[in-house]
């Protein structure tokens, strides 16, 4: 059943625009905005997916990718359809860009969280699409699973207009944000939108939560070293240098068949961005540099992985197991939300 819409105004001839991202799509009577799930019904907006869901799973939480936020837990992964950009690259575009509801079936927030507790998650992930295009559902959500002492988490592109964010940040505890290139051009021919409000989101939502960035490098698109650099500086200067960044391996899908990347390459580009960042981590591969945590002070490893497996080596507090340096790494006994003395904040480094 549609739900009204937040984030619109009404316009004449029962027009209206919707600003929810920086699209501000103006949605005459009967049609849908670029998302595909935001409709004008007579003058009034509403989403189409409320409460639809296409994918609900248990994740190890490391899969989101999120390496600093509860190592080692697990969290429910919730999707819907639907994406506020038409990436040609995209990854899950059987649902990102679907143009129906088939597929997807009803679950009450309620419901969500419920299940969540049910199977011992630390919290929820909105995720697989955009998330922010199910603003409404994800409020809604976000707010009963932050009552049952549940974590939430973000996995976006970024793309979404600064007063809706302002109403999300509050509930939401840790995001993985795509930053997919700093050049402009490629967002408006390869993504359909534009990067400066990605780089605006990054930087407010590291203000107050656990921010990881994760590119994807693309043979030929994003992959010089000239790129790298202009992407893990403004990373280091804007974000921060604790900053945890994911490089992935792009794969032949959906409108573009660039070649997969190659290890060489991906490894090409973590040694650039390691000149910048301290903690810089290859997905999609199997490589053994790239997966663990190490302390950049001492350079003793404080969380070893294997796949989605990892052994947690930090002392309470995030403190590195050799020389005591504190790691940005949110787990009980450091959580923001449960004592002001350690917040984590990667925009303006971790207190000593």
């Amino acid at each position: 059943m549609a739900h009204e819409a937040r984030h619109y105004e009404k316009l004449p001839a029962s027009a209206v625009r919707c600003r929810l991202c920086p699209h501000n799509c103006r949605i005459e009577p009967g049609e849908v905005g670029t998302c595909r799930v935001r409709r004008n019904d007579q003058g009034t907006l509403v989403s189409l997916i409320y409460e639809r869901v296409t994918s609900v799973g248990l994740d190890p939480i490391e899969k989101k990718p999120l390496y600093h936020f509860y190592p080692g837990t697990s969290i429910l992964s919730l999707g819907t359809v639907g994406c506020n950009f038409s990436c040609v690259f995209c990854q899950n575009w059987q649902i990102s860009q679907a143009r129906s509801l088939a597929g997807s079936g009803p679950l009450l927030a309620e419901e969500a969280v419920r299940e969540a507790s049910r199977r011992g998650a630390v919290g929820i992930a909105y995720t697989y699409n955009e998330p922010t295009i199910w603003f409404e559902y994800v409020l809604d959500t976000a707010r009963l699973a932050r009552e049952a002492g549940l974590k939430n988490v973000l996995v976006t592109n970024g793309y979404i207009n600064r007063e809706p964010l302002e109403e999300l940040l509050p509930v939401i505890d840790a995001l993985n944000i795509d930053l997919k290139s700093m050049d402009r051009e490629f967002y408006l021919k390869l993504c359909g939108g534009s990067l400066e409000p990605v780089l605006k989101t990054i930087t407010r939502a590291a203000a107050s939560a656990l921010v990881e960035v994760t590119h994807l490098v693309i043979p030929g698109h994003n992959d010089s070293d000239d790129q790298f650099r202009r992407l893990s500086d403004w990373v280091a200067g804007e974000v921060g240098p604790d900053t945890p960044t994911h490089l992935s391996a792009y794969f032949p899908h959906y409108r573009l068949q660039a070649p997969p990347t190659s290890l060489a390459d991906l490894q090409r580009a973590y040694h650039i961005f390691c000149e910048r960042l301290n903690y810089v981590y290859l997905g999609n591969v199997t490589a053994e540099e790239g997966s663990n945590t190490r302390c950049p002070h001492c350079g003793a490893l404080a969380i070893e992985r294997l796949g989605y497996r990892c052994t947690n080596h930090l002392r309470p507090g995030a403190l590195c197991p050799e020389c005591g340096h504190r790691l940005p790494v949110v787990m009980p006994g450091n959580d923001p939300l449960s004592t002001e003395e350690n917040t984590v904040n990667t925009h303006k480094g971790v207190r000593e």
